[in-house]
């Protein structure tokens, strides 16, 4: 069987953000490495760069193409250097282009395009979770704005987590506020999936939003939403932090104080975004020990962390049971008698709650955001 390359295909690819395409020589360490040969799946991920060299057709399936979940892990460690992600995201620009992306993904984006946000919630229901709490409005006064995640307005799994924010916040007097409905999604999770063209629009109007309100520094409540801002947007002059990091601040200086440690023992899992991406490896770590007894980490930890399978839009894509990375490190939580898994990811904490489920641990292990065990060590 012979082959003739689609050479324009190619083109296209490097065109749309995957300049390094060609320089792949296929050694194979991003398929040895990659999450996905702990299960058993099609994807590797040296077979879908090869393919994209080539301009061959097939690689846009559900369970090649749009399996990778951005975790990062590949990238770190190809021997030359090359930005893996960026071509898998633009492959999918170049399908989605031509309404390829998958049914769900296709749900995301249209609500995204529709609300502002990808849960199908409608513009002006973004802060109802916070009626009921002291959330100051942003204006210039205030040292910070806090942008929270959609997961963590429309998710109500994920609004607890806000609200431990707000609650951690409010206790330490921060000087910070919210904008509110006119805010929209950041528009990471879309951007990885390829739905180029939507995240444009998300991004300009967050920016011009950012800039009109004379925002010069942002505390994100999801990883996700901190990496778009930090690398994806143009935000010159802005600083920008995950919670944790404010928080660890607060502890140090005096403003927040843990009044009771957890007896239960922890683990912590490591999001993609935290770890690989934004390079935040202590925070976490530090605020667990201010309010764990007992601390233990994941075999596979730090620059090595077992991604929970939600990145790259797979939050919205199905898994079936078994094939979750989440559900490998729900077992390994279980092993190692963790009673609560930690973790500082609206998406992550999702990931876990299910798995907790499916793999016969509930009412065994606890899922929770870091966010919530500090509200809860601060408040007892």
């Amino acid at each position: 069987m012979t082959f003739a390359p689609m050479l324009e295909v190619n083109e296209m690819i490097r065109e749309t953000g995957g300049v390094d395409l060609n320089q792949c020589m296929q050694c194979g360490l991003c398929s040895g490495i990659c999450p996905w040969g702990k299960v058993d799946s099609p994807f590797l991920t040296r077979v879908l760069i090869r393919m994209g060299q080539l301009g061959m057709e097939g690689y846009e399936t559900d369970d090649i193409l749009f399996a990778c979940t951005t975790c990062k892990l590949c990238v770190d460690n190809c021997p030359r250097n090359i930005k893996i992600i960026d071509i898998i995201e633009a492959m999918r620009t170049t399908i989605a282009e031509y309404g390829g992306l998958p049914g769900s993904l296709k749900a995301v984006t249209g609500s995204v395009h529709a609300n502002g946000n990808p849960w199908s919630g409608a513009k002006e229901d973004r802060f109802k979770w916070a009626e009921d709490l002291d959330l100051p409005e942003y204006d210039e006064s205030k040292e910070y704005l806090l942008f929270v995640c959609c997961t963590s307005c429309y998710d109500p799994r994920g609004v607890k987590i806000a609200k431990a924010i707000v609650n951690i916040f409010n206790k330490a007097n921060l000087s910070y506020g919210v904008i509110g409905n006119d805010e929209k999604c950041c528009g990471q999770a879309i951007k990885k999936a390829g739905a180029l063209s939507e995240f444009e629009i998300l991004k300009e109007s967050n920016e011009s939003l950012f800039k009109d309100r004379g925002v010069k520094k942002i505390i994100t409540t999801s990883p996700h939403c901190l990496v778009a801002f930090k690398e994806d947007y143009n935000l010159e002059g802005v600083e920008v932090y995950h919670y944790s990091e404010i928080i660890l601040n607060l502890i140090k200086e005096g403003r927040l104080k843990i009044n009771n440690k957890f007896n239960e023992k922890i683990i912590y899992h490591e999001p993609c975004y935290m770890g690989r991406h934004a390079q935040l490896y202590n925070e976490p770590r530090e605020l667990i020990n201010s309010l764990a007894n007992e601390f233990v980490e994941y075999d596979e930890n730090r620059e090595f962390s077992l991604c929970c399978g939600a990145g790259g839009g797979r939050m919205w894509m199905e898994t079936e049971a078994g094939k979750r990375f989440s559900d490998l490190k729900a077992k390994e939580a279980g092993d190692k008698e963790a009673e609560i898994i930690a973790t500082c990811c609206p998406y992550c904490v999702n990931m876990f709650e299910d798995s907790v489920k499916t793999t016969g641990f509930e009412g065994k292990i606890t899922v929770k955001d870091i966010a919530e065990l500090l509200s809860e060590a601060i408040n007892s």
